[in-house]
C-alpha cells in the first residue's frame, strides 16, 4: 500500500475529482467524501472507522497539529496514538484564522458529504463553520459536532476529556472497590465509544439523505457516551434510594483468580457452565449443593468458595486452565496487547495488518472492524504526517474553484 491510495468522492459532487482512488474493494460508504476537523480520539477515530467502510477522509489539522501527535510515545517519530486513530486519512495543514485557507476550506465543504469537528460551541460561529453558516453553503452536508457536554447547558462551553467524564458519571466510584477510592478507566473507553456514536449517527443521517436529499447536524457527546455505557446502571426506580445497588459484578467466583502462573478471568454464572466449573476443578460436590445454587447465592457465600477455588487453579499455570476448560467454562488467561498481533483467532479474523509510515516505516496494526461480505472496503493505509497531501489537496481546491468559476 502506499500514502497515494485514496478513494473517489461522490459522483453527484466530486465527478472529476483529481484525487487518485484506494486500492482494492468498494464499501458502503464508498463515494463519501469526510472533512475531519476533530482532534484526539472521539471524532478522529469515528472518522476513521467510516474510512474502513470506504469514505474519502480529509483530515485538516492546525500548523500545530493534532495535539493526539504530543502525546507520550516510545516511537520517537510519531505518536503510537495518532497512528492507531488516524488510519486511512489524507492529511493537510489549514490555519482557519488565515483567508486564504479558510477559502480553501470552504471550497473543499462545497464538494463534502460529512464534517466532523469538535470545536466547543462558541468556536465554531468564530471561525466561520457553524451548522448554519456551512449549511447555507451546502444544503446535503452532514455536520456532525463532537464535544464534552452537549450544545446547552450550564457546561457545554466546558472543554471535556475522556476521564473528566468517567469520574463525572459515576464510572470511577463503580470501578473502585467497595469502601475503596474512585478508579479510572484506562484505555479512554468513553473516546471510543463516542466514536462508534460518531460513526453511526453519520451513517444514519446519510441513508436518511438519501431519501429527503437534505443534510442535517449530528451532535454526539462525551456525557451521552458515558451515561450510555451505563444504561443498564442509569435506571431509578421510584421509591429507590441513593444506596441501591447498581454494580454489574456479580460476585462470586465472576472475575480474576490467580493460578499457579498467571491469572485467569472466570464467568460461570449460569448453571450449566458452574456445574462444568465444578467438574473440571475438582469440587463436584458443589454441583448439588442448594448453597451455591444461583449466583446470588454464590455471591453470599464467596468468602467460602474463592479459597477453595484458588487452591484448585494453584494446580496449573492460567494457560493451561484455559486449554483445560475449553468451550466447556468461559474463561481467558490474562495477556498482553502485544499477544493479540499473532493469535490465531485475531488472525482469523484478518484484523490486523502491515503499514508503511514514511517515517515510522513499517509496522503492524488493526486492519477494520466490521465485516461487509459484499462491499467489504478498502485497502487501509496509514496515519498522515502532518500536512504530508497539502500538495494533492490544493490541486483538487484548484479543480473546485475553477469549476465554479465557469458556472
Amino acid at each position: 500500500m502506499t500514502q497515494s491510495q485514496h478513494t473517489t468522492a461522490s459522483p453527484d459532487s466530486t465527478a472529476d475529482s483529481v484525487l487518485p482512488p484506494r486500492t482494492g474493494a468498494k464499501g458502503p460508504l464508498s463515494g463519501i467524501r469526510v472533512l475531519d476537523l476533530s482532534a484526539y480520539i472521539a471524532g478522529p477515530y469515528g472518522c476513521s472507522l467510516l474510512a474502513d467502510q470506504g469514505a474519502e477522509v480529509i483530515k485538516i489539522e492546525p500548523p500545530a497539529g493534532d495535539n493526539l501527535r504530543k502525546y507520550p510515545s516510545t516511537l520517537e517519530a510519531e505518536s503510537r496514538a495518532f497512528l492507531g486513530v488516524n488510519r486511512s486519512k489524507l492529511g493537510i495543514m489549514l490555519d482557519l484564522k488565515s483567508p486564504q485557507d479558510h477559502a480553501r476550506l470552504m471550497s473543499l465543504i462545497t464538494t463534502a458529504d460529512v464534517l466532523v469537528h469538535n470545536f466547543r460551541p462558541s468556536v465554531a460561529p468564530r471561525l466561520g463553520i457553524s451548522h448554519a453558516q456551512l449549511h447555507a453553503i451546502n444544503p446535503r452536508l452532514i455536520y456532525c459536532a463532537v464535544s464534552g457536554y452537549g450544545e446547552t447547558g450550564p457546561l457545554n462551553e466546558k472543554a471535556g476529556y475522556d476521564q473528566v467524564l468517567q469520574t463525572m458519571t459515576g464510572m470511577c466510584a463503580l470501578q473502585g472497590k467497595k469502601e475503596g477510592p474512585p478508579e479510572i478507566l484506562y484505555g479512554s473507553i468513553v473516546d471510543y465509544y463516542a466514536s462508534a456514536l460518531v460513526a453511526a449517527g453519520v451513517s444514519s443521517a446519510l441513508f436518511e439523505r438519501s431519501r429527503s436529499g437534505e443534510g442535517q447536524f449530528v451532535g454526539v457527546s462525551l456525557l451521552s457516551a458515558a451515561l450510555t455505557l451505563q444504561s443498564a446502571r442509569l435506571i431509578w426506580a421510584e421509591n429507590e434510594g441513593r444506596d441501591v445497588g447498581r454494580d454489574m459484578r456479580s460476585g462470586g467466583i465472576t472475575g480474576l483468580h490467580p493460578t499457579k502462573k498467571g491469572y485467569l478471568y472466570i464467568s460461570a454464572n449460569t448453571a450449566h457452565f458452574w456445574k462444568a466449573l465444578c467438574q473440571k476443578v475438582g469440587l463436584v460436590d458443589w454441583i448439588d449443593d442448594e448453597r451455591y445454587d444461583s449466583v446470588r447465592k454464590r455471591a453470599q457465600h464467596q468468602s467460602e468458595i474463592i479459597p477453595k477455588l484458588h487452591q484448585a487453579l494453584s494446580q496449573r499455570s492460567a494457560l493451561e486452565w484455559e486449554a483445560h476448560f475449553g468451550e466447556e467454562v468461559p474463561c481467558s488467561a490474562s495477556r498482553t496487547i502485544e499477544d493479540m498481533f499473532d493469535h490465531p483467532q485475531v488472525l482469523s479474523q484478518d484484523m490486523i495488518t502491515e503499514y508503511d509510515h514514511p517515517v515510522v516505516g513499517r509496522y503492524r496494526g488493526l486492519k477494520r472492524t466490521i465485516k461487509f461480505d459484499r462491499t467489504p472496503g478498502p485497502d487501509p493505509f496509514t496515519a498522515p504526517t502532518l500536512g504530508q497531501h497539502n500538495h494533492i489537496v490544493q490541486q483538487e481546491v484548484d479543480r473546485i474553484q475553477t469549476q465554479k468559476s465557469k458556472s
